[in-house]
């Protein structure tokens, strides 16, 4: 890809976006070049040494609550963070089981304070509503991982990780920015998720103002709801308001299913479909050359397994071994890549299904 435009508030952006790349790396440091005196083997020292995080510590228990996996990529954040758990011989992973039922969820996370477990990991339905709990568990002396829908106040958690919104409208729009920005009058079309929530809400504002760089705007926009029949009316409703398309950028890949079915209703094929979360279903249809879709942007489904992760090492007072700081950090923000036919290869076996 040849596009060189690069928006200034991108670059300072992009020093945040990169702390993310760190939890990937945080296991492979040498412990010797870090080693304390005071540490015992367990890495549990009060320096709390950095050092390679796979080696054991001591035992810990963690916690994990989260939505209802009725949604791929939800399905896939548990799974993730299950799998994630099975890995360390020295964490015993307690999960609750998913719900869209906020008091339930407040009950879930109530269970694991009167159970004194070392750390909780929590993806809230509502972080609003979960915010209190989660105040009560930090002062027990439980620290809280916040994965993804942010608490309401700071003192709810000890550690937020979060996918990064606006980015991922940032790199649609950039990339879509590379295919038409000489194209003086290429329409673009923009398929949302629930409009009322901050997240579609950062989406958009990435995505216009990434488009505006190379002088090109949303012309025609509507709105879905994160589902299968969602994306099919909302889609239908766009293709019929708009004769011709250049591009579109459909928010999210579970959506995109039906999305795709719309449009093969419609039997168009003028333009180009930039996906959005970083399905498998996605990234085969950027195989296949005979698709619409071209790319789509990563909303990482890994944000509860690096919470576990992250748990962790809170619990066993344990620092991140790729970092100079003695603590783990208070917020981590993953980066928002697209995935093209280039390089999907490298993201497949790490999508998931919707």
């Amino acid at each position: 890809m040849s596009h060189t435009r690069t928006p200034t508030w991108w670059l300072s952006a992009t020093a945040v976006l990169s702390a993310g790349l760190l939890i990937t790396g945080c296991l492979s440091n040498d412990p010797e070049a870090v080693a304390d005196d005071d540490d015992n083997g367990s890495g549990a020292a009060d320096t709390a040494p950095a050092g390679d995080n796979a080696e054991p510590g001591e035992d810990v228990v963690i916690g994990f609550s989260g939505p209802n996996a009725g949604h791929g990529w939800m399905g896939a954040i548990t799974a993730a963070a299950q799998e994630q758990g099975e890995q360390f011989e020295d964490v015993e992973l307690r999960v609750s089981e998913g719900t869209d039922d906020v008091n339930l969820q407040i009950s879930q996370i109530e269970q694991f304070i009167n159970d004194e477990v070392d750390a909780i990991v929590v993806l809230p339905f509502d972080g609003a509503a979960l915010t209190e709990v989660a105040i009560d568990a930090m002062d027990a002396g439980i620290p809280v991982v916040n994965v993804d829908r942010e608490f309401a106040s700071p003192f709810a958690a000890r550690t937020t990780i979060l996918g990064d919104n606006y980015g991922m409208g940032v790199s649609a729009g950039t990339y879509i920015c590379e295919r038409l920005g000489d194209q003086d009058g290429a329409v673009v079309a923009e398929i949302a998720g629930i409009d009322s929530l901050p997240l579609t809400q950062d989406r958009s504002a990435g995505f216009e103002d990434a488009l505006s760089d190379c002088g090109l705007e949303v012309s025609n926009r509507v709105a879905a709801d994160f589902s299968v029949a969602g994306g099919e009316e909302a889609a239908s409703n766009l293709l019929q308001a708009a004769p011709e398309i250049d591009a579109i950028w459909n928010h999210d890949d579970d959506q995109g299913v039906g999305v795709l079915a719309a449009i093969e209703n419609a039997g168009r094929e003028e333009f180009f479909m930039v996906g959005g979360a970083g399905s498998a279903n996605m990234m085969r249809e950027i195989q296949d050359a005979d698709s619409v879709v071209e790319a789509t942007v990563i909303y990482p489904s890994t944000q509860a397994a690096d919470g576990i992760r992250l748990a962790r090492l809170l619990a066993q007072g344990r620092a991140m071994g790729d970092l100079v700081q003695v603590e783990v950090p208070r917020e981590i923000q993953l980066y928002a890549p697209v995935v093209t036919e280039e390089n999907v290869e490298d993201y497949l076996d790490y999508a998931f299904e919707s």
